[in-house]
């Protein structure tokens, strides 16, 4: 059986590596080592950015929501439960952007829900 060497293999991955470590600072960027747990751990802090920044985007909205509705004496909770028994479909996203852009539609949807007597 001929003998195998892995050279290509071996530069390959390596390259791989130092690709992804490209631009960080001192040794990360250019010692294996250093570059693999680099790569690990940006890999690690990516995942759980994304989870992060799905969190505060929720925040965010109901913050909007929030400033919106208080003008109108409401609450945020009692503003989303008002919403749910009329039986409107719109979800935070949607009402922070209405919130913060269309301040207009946003008060005919808070009218929509003050005609079920739920404004005090």
């Amino acid at each position: 059986m001929p003998r195998v060497k892995r050279g290509t293999q071996h530069t390959k991955r390596r390259r791989n590596l130092l690709k992804k470590t490209k631009g960080m600072m001192w040794g990360r960027k250019s010692k294996i080592k250093l570059a693999r747990t680099a790569a690990l751990k940006s890999g690690k802090n990516a995942y759980v950015g994304r989870k992060r920044k799905k969190r505060e985007m929720r925040r965010l909205w109901t913050v909007r929501i929030n400033a919106g509705v208080r003008p109108s004496g409401l609450s945020y909770s009692r503003f989303i439960a008002a919403l749910k028994d009329a039986g409107i479909i719109l979800d935070r996203k949607v009402l922070s952007f209405l919130a913060k852009d269309e301040p207009a539609v946003f008060e005919a949807t808070l009218r929509a829900v003050a005609g079920r007597n739920v404004v005090r």
